[in-house]
């Protein structure tokens, strides 16, 4: 059973995160405004974006994690550029 990670774009441009174990049905779910409050207000939603996780804590976590991050990292990563999504990384200076 796999679960994925998946970034859905919103009809205002935002960017929603979440994780799920089926999403062509959770895509469906958002749609019909019952996914979560923050689609609900701006349907409609397409996905753009989704990850395979071989488990669910692995996909939280992974959820998690791009939550936190810019826009533009976001968009990077959807967009595929890799090169700039590396370049957006925060780095520790030691």
């Amino acid at each position: 059973f796999m679960w994925y990670v998946y970034i859905l774009e919103c009809c205002d441009s935002s960017f929603y995160v979440g994780y799920t174990g089926n999403i062509k049905q959770r895509v469906a779910v958002h749609n019909t405004g019952r996914g979560a409050g923050y689609t609900a207000a701006r349907l409609p939603v397409k996905l753009v974006w989704h990850e395979e996780c071989s488990n669910k804590a692995q996909a939280v976590q992974r959820e998690h994690q791009i939550k936190k991050w810019s826009r533009a990292k976001k968009m990077a990563l959807v967009s595929g550029d890799f090169d700039k999504l590396h370049k957006l990384a925060k780095r520790q200076k030691t």
